[in-house]
Formats: C-alpha cells, structure tokens, sequence
C-alpha cells in the first residue's frame, strides 16, 4: 500500500475553506493515497513550515491570504504567471525543491468566459485591491485585451504599483489608480471585481448601492459567505452577480493536475462543491 502523502491550503486564517472538501472528493474518486489538509499559520510561522514540508510529507500546497506574496522568497522556481502576478497560490515540491505557480488567474477567466459568457475585450473594469488575487485577475483581463482596467485598494502606493506594471506591460490597455471611492463612476464599467476579504465578515459594501446598475456583472472573489453585501446590493440594483465558487472550482482543478499530473475529475470536484456551499 502507497505511503499517504498530504497536501494543503497554507493562510490565517483559512477555517473557512471548501478546498478540503474538493480535493479530497478527487483523491477518493482517483483512489490516491492522499490527503488534503487546512495549515493554519502565523505570519512567523510560514518559513519553518515551508521549509519542513518534505519531512511532513506534504507534496503540495494552495496558498490564500494573506501568504500569496511572502511564499515567493522561499521558493527554487516560479512559474511566468506567478512571475508576472508576483503571487503563488499552488506549490509543488519536487525532492525538497519547491515551485510556485499562479492559476487564480487562469481559474477566474474559465469562469468568467465559459460559465458566465462574459468576454472582456474591448470593456471596461474596475478591481478592488491589488493584492495577489487582484493581480492574477488584471493580468487575465488585460492579456484577453480588455480596454480599461481601474483599480483601487486601500494601500494606495500598491495600486499604483500595479497600475504602473499594468500599463508598462501592455500598452494597449488603460490601466489607472482609483484614489477615492466616492468619486468612482461606473456607468460606462461592464465588470466590478472585488478582489478585498471586504465582505467576507459581514462588512458593508465598499461600493455605495446608488452607483451600481444593471448592465454590470459584479464578480466577488468571496464564496463563503456565498452572498456579501456588494452582491446582494448589485442583485437589487439589476447587476448580474457571481460570488468566487466557480473561480475556486477552476484553479482548483488546475491545481489538483499540478500535483498529480493527471486530469483532473471535474465533476466529482464540482458536485462535492456545489453540496458544500448548500450547507453554509
């Protein structure tokens, strides 16, 4: 019988989790002796931790917030998209040798395009944050041309960061700094994406009700709760609304193939989702 081997999500905090309940569902449905498992860790805690992996024998890892950044410096490999986002959220260990890779992105524009038939180019958009999640969605949006990318978050100076790279690396798409919510104008925006924990604990809309409107589609990258505030505000105002289960479900199977090399069975995974969200 092969060794049981673990894999995980790395964040603080991450109780609030579904990925056991899919991976776990894939490794059953393939017969793999493998486990998935939540690391909860303290900010001082992540480098021993990473460092250990092998010995723990944990071969791979999902990364969430607040850790999408910090990975990097203990990492041997990167892939160009977690290059370019300068985030991780899938780590494979291969012989003590760990590799990080990004498929937020990748996960967020499969929903996006195939669930939600929305098409970015040629659009308007605003993102809220430019933390790691928000940078795998603007550099989704903007390679699929997308004519404008707005972006806000609280750190000012890590927006522009963001801005300045965005128009740098892709000249044809219009990326600029949102400096106060209060004077955002959304009218001629097609897609608003909360890419915050805003929400998250109950925590009223960044977005005031009046400016949103009906030919918006309001993606929040949130799913549990499965309704924040700003979806439940842009739902009343006529907007389309998706919270972020679809663009788990996504990167989640891109992940599961990283680790496993194998297809990944997306329908086991995505029922076991879709059971566990009816439960929240």
């Amino acid at each position: 019988m092969a060794e049981k081997v673990f894999y995980g999500l790395l964040g603080y905090p991450v109780k609030h989790s579904l990925s056991p309940i899919m991976h776990n569902s894939a490794f059953k449905a393939l017969g793999v002796p493998a486990e998935y498992k939540l690391f909860e860790r303290e900010p001082h805690q992540v480098e021993s931790f990473l460092k250990s992996l092998t010995e723990q024998n944990i071969l791979g890892l999902n990364v969430t917030i607040p850790y999408k950044e910090v990975v990097i410096r203990y990492l041997d490999w990167l892939s160009p998209q977690a290059k370019f986002t300068g985030a991780v959220n899938v780590i494979v260990t291969e012989k003590g040798y760990l590799k990080g890779y990004n498929t937020d992105g990748s996960g967020f524009l499969r929903h996006l395009t195939q669930d939600l038939g929305f098409e970015p180019q040629g659009k308007e958009a605003v993102v809220l944050g430019a933390g790691g999640a928000a940078k795998a969605v603007v550099n989704q949006l903007a390679l699929n041309k997308i004519k404008s990318v707005s972006i806000y978050d609280i750190d000012r100076k890590k927006a522009g960061t963001l801005v300045e790279k965005l128009n740098k690396e892709f000249p044809l798409c219009k990326a600029q700094l949102i400096s106060c919510l209060e004077d955002l104008d959304l009218t001629e925006v097609s897609l608003l994406v909360n890419a915050t924990p805003v929400g998250m604990k109950g925590e009223p809309s960044l977005i005031k009700r009046e400016k949103l409107h009906s030919q918006l589609l309001v993606y929040d990258l949130i799913y549990n709760p499965p309704q924040t505030e700003l979806l439940k505000i842009a739902r009343e105002r006529g907007a389309r609304v998706s919270n972020g289960l679809g663009m788990l479900f996504y990167q989640g199977a891109e992940s599961f193939e990283l680790w496993i090399h194998k297809p990944a069975p997306v329908e086991v995974m995505r029922k076991a989702l879709e059971e566990a969200i009816k439960e929240l």
